[in-house]
């Protein structure tokens, strides 16, 4: 018997040896390229339409023929580009076809892009989380905001884009200029608009928590939002293609793609003097660029991934047991499943970037026509193997006004 046992013995110990190779092997050749390593962005970018995910592409289709989806899709898994599409109009009082490297107002997904910047700042040491605002504008009008109540909403400011539109409008002042955040930050500290709850009572998603954050960016470093971002967070992602345009320097934004407003092209939106803050938005940029976003996070080119863990913490109680907010993302929950995101809607752009965190897809989809057609993406989920991410699936009737 003993014979007889050996060779088997020998035979499973080989195959499981061959087995624990081949797995590591596998392991490693899934993995990231560390910090300090190449960031191989040819690679990443690679695509060719020949080979689209069928099932993806029919959805998309769907999308465009019966909910009036205009804008650029990309759908990434496991590293790899399975799907890219530019489908509609960038301008369409003049025809022009949008391109995969159109560049959109990212509106509220610029979040995305201050909260990695706050961040950083902290592991540099040159601010903390439980800063006051008060520590860098000293005539800021309200007690007890500290940075990370504005990471997390929970700041209970108005927003500051309803008070400075009717400020203008009722002061008769000069809506095509841009207005500064450092001219913001005194305005309000001027007229001390009423807030809308004590500092840390509940989640209140506004504009006004990320403005004063890109405020505080630029006070501490003593750079511009745009320049900080530029060299910090686009320069080493390779983001060739993102910038930050704001309205206060610039007369008109050097963009092709014009945003359409109430889902309907006779809408088209000119920039004004709100188009002049940024932190909250401002950032322009292409579904291939929020790609190299997702690959230089999750490689730790930005930041360190105990930090970038804690951002995907949630800072706010579950909606629909599901659905939270973290450091400048969103963040949706299931067993086993969580999904990093933000949405964006602003002067005629609605959006929508998704980070399936565990099983590596990313899901970017940029609109330049505001309509209903991003609230119909459970197909679009499903195809991808993405968990359905919409809080009316669930119960209630969802939530858009938040952005």
């Amino acid at each position: 018997m003993r014979l007889v046992y050996k060779p088997i013995i020998i035979i499973v110990s080989f195959l499981f040896i061959l087995a624990s190779c081949s797995s590591k092997q596998s392991d490693k050749s899934a993995k990231l390229p560390g910090p300090d390593a190449p960031f191989d962005t040819k690679a990443f970018l690679a695509y060719d339409p020949k080979n689209a995910d069928k099932k993806i592409d029919e959805v998309m289709q769907n999308l465009h023929k019966t909910r009036a989806f205009n804008g650029n899709v990309l759908v990434a898994k496991h590293g790899k580009i399975i799907y890219e599409k530019a489908i509609g109009w960038a301008d369409y009082l003049h025809r022009d076809s949008l391109k995969l490297g159109s560049k959109f107002e990212l509106a509220s997904v610029t979040k995305t892009i201050t909260s990695t910047a706050v961040l950083m700042l902290m592991e540099q040491g040159k601010l903390k989380l439980d800063d006051d605002v008060k520590k860098f504008f000293p005539d800021f009008p309200y007690d007890g905001v500290t940075i990370r109540l504005l990471l997390t909403h929970r700041s209970g400011m108005m927003n500051y884009v309803y008070f400075t539109d009717d400020l203008y409008r009722s002061q008769h002042l000069n809506q095509r200029k841009g207005i500064t955040n450092a001219e913001e930050m005194a305005l309000i500290a001027q007229y001390k608009p009423r807030p809308f709850n004590k500092p840390n009572a509940r989640f209140l998603y506004n504009n006004s928590n990320f403005m004063v954050l890109g405020s505080i960016i630029e006070k501490v470093t003593g750079q511009t939002y745009a320049d900080f971002v530029q060299t910090h967070i686009f320069k080493p992602a390779k983001m060739l293609n993102t910038a930050v345009y704001s309205k206060a320097v610039y007369d008109k934004i050097p963009v092709d793609v014009v945003g359409h407003d109430r889902g309907q092209w006779r809408y088209s939106v000119v920039q004004n003097f709100l188009d002049g803050p940024v932190g909250d938005k401002g950032v322009y940029s292409t579904v291939g660029d929020l790609w190299l976003f997702d690959r230089a996070l999750r490689a730790g080119r930005l930041l360190k991934q105990a930090t970038m863990d804690s951002a995907y913490v949630a800072r706010n109680p579950m909606v629909h047991g599901h659905f939270s907010y973290g450091y400048g993302w969103r963040i949706f929950e299931a067993p086993g499943k969580q999904v990093i995101y933000h949405t964006g809607w602003w002067h005629g752009f609605r959006h929508i970037y998704l980070r399936d965190i565990k099983d590596d897809i990313t899901i970017v989809l940029l609109s330049n026509l505001s309509n209903g057609s991003l609230l119909k993406l459970d197909e679009l989920f499903k195809a991808a193997g993405m968990p359905i991410v919409r809080k009316s699936a669930y119960n209630g009737n969802g939530d858009t006004s938040d952005d």
